[in-house]
Order: C-alpha cells, then structure tokens, then sequence
C-alpha cells in the first residue's frame, strides 16, 4: 500500500458506482483516468477526483506517478437520507436517497525511489 484516499457521504448509489468500478479495478492509474474520461456517468467525475487525489498523496510520498496501480476500489454503503411521498389511502411511502463510501488503495511493484 502506497497511498490511500477516501470519499464519505457520496450521495450516489453504490450500485452505480460498482458499476463503473468493475472497468477500472487492478489498472494503472494513469490507464484508469484515461478511461474515465470516455464514460459517460456521474460516479466516473467522483472515482476521477479520488484516483487524482490518492496520485497527489502518492507523489508527496516520493512515488512517481507512472509506476502506481489501483490495488483496491471498493464502494460500500452509506446511510440513507429518508424522505416520505404521499400514497393512496391517505399512507406516507418512505424514499431512500443512498449515499457511498468510496475507498482507493494504490500500490506499486517497485521500491521507494527518493
């Protein structure tokens, strides 16, 4: 483990960001922005912004940039907002607006270069 990043109370399902997460695990870094570019869904700008910020906190370390791969992704869920819709028979429906917590683990294969 290089470096890490993480991003809490995204208000996104994890189901839609697993989705993007499933094109990207085990890749190059620089390979996965790249691909992130080209898909068109809203949980590829949040993975964009955490892949850039566990790079940063990499490079702070004294890691090069082209030498890092993302070991682990991982999207698990977070509380709900609850919000209630008005149903027939005078009944109140709840409404679960989900939310994400994103974690991103680089690594690289080779040792610490100063």
């Amino acid at each position: 483990m290089v470096s890490r990043a993480h991003f809490k109370y995204v208000r996104i399902s994890p189901f839609k960001v697993r989705q993007v997460i499933r094109l990207i695990k085990s890749m190059p870094a620089k390979k996965a922005l790249l691909i992130l570019d080209g898909i068109n869904k809203k949980a590829s700008l949040i993975l964009k912004k955490l892949i850039k910020s566990a790079i940063y906190n990499a490079k702070n370390k004294g890691y090069e940039e082209d030498k890092l791969f993302i070991s682990k992704l991982i999207a698990n869920p977070g509380p709900f907002y609850e919000r209630f819709r008005a149903a027939t028979f005078g009944r109140a429906v709840m409404i679960r607006k989900r939310t994400s917590h994103i974690f991103i683990e680089l690594d690289t294969k080779e040792k610490l270069t100063k």
